[in-house]
C-alpha cells in the first residue's frame, strides 16, 4: 500500500534541522503539488536550491518559510509555506489526489503527507480560543498560542473501510457526487462517542440497510489528502442481502463474486488491497 516504502527508513518524528541545498520541498498551489514528470513517468520534487532560485526572497534559515515534514532514505522534505515563486521548466504543478495513480508509491506518499501538513499548517495560523497567531513548537509538531496557551495538534481524523462479505460474494458501490468514480468498499468517519466497530455497524447500516457480524481487523492505512487514519475491517452479512441504497453517499451499490470482481488493486490504496484479498481468498477468517 501506500505506506508500504520498501527501500530506505522513514524518520517521521519531528526533528528539524537547517535543509541542505539537496534537500526536497513540497510546494503547494491549492489543489496542485510541484513537481517535474519525467519521459518515464518518474516523479520528483523540486530541491531547496532551486525554490531558493525561484523564490528570490530569502534570508537567513531563521526567517526561510519552510517547514520540515520528515526525512526519507537520509533525505530531508520541506513544506514551503511563503508566496510561490515562479517555477522552471520542466517542474509544474499537478492535482494532489491525481498522485494516487503514480507507480512511485515514495512520491504518492511524501505529497499526500505534504498535503495533510500543508493545510493543517494553513488553516491554524491562528488560535480558535482568543485568536492569537499562533507559533511552532520547538520540540513537536504542534503549534501553540503564545497568548492563551492553547495547544493545536495535526488532525487526524479515524475513518473504516468495510468489506462486506457473503459466502463467495463482495460488497462494492460506488460513491455519489464525487471526483473518484471507480468501486470502493463502504467507508465512513467515527462519531463523536463511538467505537470503531460501532462505525463499522452504523455505516453499513446507513448506506446500504444491511446488518453485519463477525468483524474482522485488516490492517490501517494513513491517507493524507483527506486528514485521514483508515482502518480496515471484514466482516458477514448478517440476515438478508437485499440492499436499501443512501442515494445522498452511494450511486450504486451491489455483491460481486470472488472470480469476477471489477477491480484491482493499485498498490496504492487500502480498499484495492482488501478487494484484492478476497480476491485470492486470503481474507482473515
Amino acid at each position: 500500500m501506500l505506506q508500504d516504502l520498501t527501500h530506505g527508513r522513514l524518520e517521521n518524528e519531528y526533528r528539524p534541522v537547517p535543509p541542505l541545498d539537496s534537500d526536497y520541498v513540497i510546494c503547494v498551489r491549492g489543489r496542485d503539488i510541484l513537481l517535474h514528470r519525467s519521459r518515464d513517468d518518474t516523479l520528483e520534487f523540486p530541491t531547496v536550491s532551486q525554490v531558493r532560485r525561484w523564490s528570490g526572497t530569502w534570508t537567513a534559515w531563521g526567517s526561510e518559510p519552510l517547514r520540515y515534514v520528515f526525512r526519507l532514505h537520509g533525505v530531508g522534505y520541506y513544506l514551503w509555506m511563503g508566496p510561490g515563486g515562479k517555477a522552471e521548466e520542466p517542474f509544474r504543478y499537478e492535482m494532489a489526489r491525481s498522485l494516487r495513480q503514480t507507480v512511485s508509491k515514495e512520491v504518492c506518499y511524501t505529497a499526500m503527507t505534504g498535503w495533510h501538513l500543508y493545510n493543517w499548517y494553513k488553516n491554524n495560523r491562528f488560535c480558535g480560543c482568543c485568536g492569537a497567531e499562533t507559533v511552532h513548537d520547538d520540540a513537536e509538531r504542534m503549534v501553540r498560542c503564545p497568548s492563551c496557551g492553547n495547544m493545536i495538534f495535526p488532525r487526524i481524523s479515524p475513518a473504516v473501510i468495510v468489506a462486506v462479505t457473503s459466502g463467495d460474494r463482495l460488497l462494492l458501490s460506488r460513491y455519489a457526487g464525487r471526483g473518484y468514480t471507480n468501486y470502493a468498499l463502504l467507508a465512513g468517519y467515527t462519531e463523536i462517542g463511538e467505537t470503531i466497530e460501532q462505525t463499522v455497524h452504523r455505516e453499513v447500516f446507513e448506506e446500504v440497510g444491511l446488518r453485519v457480524k463477525n468483524l474482522r481487523y485488516y490492517k490501517s492505512q494513513p491517507w493524507g489528502v483527506d486528514g485521514n487514519v483508515l482502518m480496515g475491517f471484514y466482516c458477514d452479512l448478517d440476515g438478508g442481502d437485499a440492499i436499501t441504497l443512501d442515494e445522498r453517499e452511494l450511486a450504486m451499490a451491489g455483491w460481486y463474486p470472488r472470480n469476477a470482481l471489477p477491480i484491482t488493486d493499485d498498490g496504492i490504496s487500502l480498499t484495492r488491497e482488501m478487494i484484492r484479498t478476497f480476491g485470492e481468498g486470503k481474507e482473515p477468517k
